[in-house]
């Protein structure tokens, strides 16, 4: 199946940057009374020439589909585990597209071509299987408020196929 979308770094792509918060925003902080300003503001570090954090936006021209960030840490309980694949977010209406799973595998991408050997993520249940299907492996499960499970890509395994050999924790 050939994609019939671009996955772009959000800093060629800028136009995309309000979209990019607005999701970011009604999925993860607007039911928490957290102002799109804020994330907007936290966004806009994803805009500067440091390798992280990453801002990707899927879409098909000037049409947005979906986003996903690497960010330093996405559990504040867990500061040993960095980066962190996070945020991912496909518009209703574009998902059973691979749209997801693409941004998830270019995220991870990006960071091993940073010379980083392995990437995090964390993800409700009803998600699990999603990122299973990917060959990203759990290492730790109900943490937290929303009892998420985390799990850990390392370089050479992943959407080309499960992981051979369980990974070396740090």
């Amino acid at each position: 199946m050939t994609a019939d979308f671009t996955v772009s770094d959000l800093r060629q792509c800028p136009d995309f940057f309000d979209t990019v918060a607005d999701r970011i925003w009604q999925a993860w902080w607007e039911p928490k009374g957290v102002p799109l300003a804020y994330i907007a503001g936290r966004l806009t570090e994803n805009l500067n020439a440091d390798p992280l954090p990453i801002a990707l936006v899927a879409h098909d021209g000037p049409t947005f589909l979906g986003t996903s960030s690497v960010i330093a840490s996405d559990l504040e309980d867990l500061p040993q585990y960095t980066p962190w694949v996070a945020a991912v977010w496909v518009d209703p209406e574009h998902r059973k597209r691979q749209i997801g799973r693409t941004l998830v595998a270019r995220a991870a991408q990006d960071v091993f071509a940073l010379g980083i050997d392995r990437v995090y993520l964390c993800a409700p249940k009803l998600r699990r299987n999603f990122y299973l299907r990917q060959g990203w492996v759990p290492i730790e499960e109900d943490v937290g408020d929303r009892s998420v499970t985390v799990f850990v890509l390392e370089q050479g395994c992943g959407a080309s196929g499960a992981a051979q050999n369980p990974p070396k924790l740090p």
